[in-house]
């Protein structure tokens, strides 16, 4: 009878500590190495042009009209660091004529600009999934995994059908981006698909660390939206 009231008291005192840990871990924001770059609620962490970012319904957004047109592009900055080597994942909608991205390993530039990596997005089909970068344009397009040398010579070879990876992508849903990246290698995933690779290895471009930023594009009326923004940072 002691013996089942000492196993008993060790599972009481288990499970005690394993919902400490738990709590622990949901007060942080940590599942899995990951923590939480937005908090649902306002801009905490968050840096842009005044009056262009807003929290709705825990949703970080931008939108343009008519009444109020967005003529240049710009950029909220994540202000949690510049991370090198990452994961980082998020919930993502566009809607209307919109094209937006996400930017990393970049840099920041004059009037809430930027300049660096780009995880694109665009309500088109034309370029989300694909890997931009400022000069150089599109480094790598949906189902290609994409090779620069030092001199910028790239080598390209096509791992899957372009407008068979878009079909992956829900318009003017809900779509998850998923962006990692390790050394000289960069890959962007939407729903959990590949949509290219990147091993870049051209010195004035890839940075090999940077801001995280998250785009509004000029031209016609447009809204983008971000949720459950992660990221887990090795470096």
């Amino acid at each position: 009878m002691r013996d089942w009231h000492f196993k008993g008291a060790v599972i009481l005192l288990g499970s005690l500590v394993m919902g400490l840990t738990i709590n622990a871990a949901e007060s942080t924001g940590s599942t899995n190495g990951f923590v939480s770059m937005f908090n649902g609620k306002d801009l905490t962490g968050w840096e842009g042009a005044p009056g262009w970012w807003e929290v709705r319904d825990g949703v970080l957004m931008s939108e343009s009209t008519p009444e109020k047109p967005c003529q240049q592009s710009h950029y909220l900055y994540w202000q949690g660091g510049e991370p090198g080597d990452f994961e980082m994942r998020c919930q993502w909608r566009v809607t209307g004529p919109a094209n937006s991205g996400i930017q990393f390993r970049s840099e920041k530039r004059p009037n809430w600009d930027a300049w660096g990596y780009q995880a694109d997005m665009d309500a088109a089909g034309e370029y989300v999934g694909c890997l931009y970068q400022h000069v150089r344009g599109l480094v790598a397009q949906r189902g290609e995994k994409v090779r620069i040398d030092a001199a910028g010579k790239k080598t390209i070879t096509t791992f899957a059908d372009s407008q068979e990876l878009l079909k992956t992508i829900k318009p003017g849903q809900w779509n998850e981006y998923r962006i990692r990246a390790e050394g000289p290698k960069i890959g962007l995933w939407i729903n959990n698909v590949l949509m290219c690779e990147v091993e870049d290895y051209e010195p004035k471009f890839a940075l090999p660390k940077g801001i995280i930023a998250l785009q509004m594009h000029q031209g016609p009326p447009m809204k983008v939206e971000f949720k459950d923004l992660q990221i887990r940072i090795q470096r």
